[in-house]
């Protein structure tokens, strides 16, 4: 794995806790910046090949 596709499943699983610690919280305005970054982020994987679970 390069480190392209490495950082990239890292920040993704990063925003994915964050996001969770978000609606743990109830907070909106976090819920929706961290769904919007990872939806990004997703669509930066697909754009690349990159497999995410």
């Amino acid at each position: 794995m390069d480190a392209f596709t490495a950082d990239l499943l890292q920040r993704i699983e990063i925003t994915r806790s964050d996001l969770h610690r978000a609606r743990e919280a109830g907070d909106l305005f976090t819920m929706d910046v961290e769904q919007s970054e990872l939806d990004d982020l997703r669509r930066l994987a697909q754009e690349h090949g990159v497999q995410v679970a």
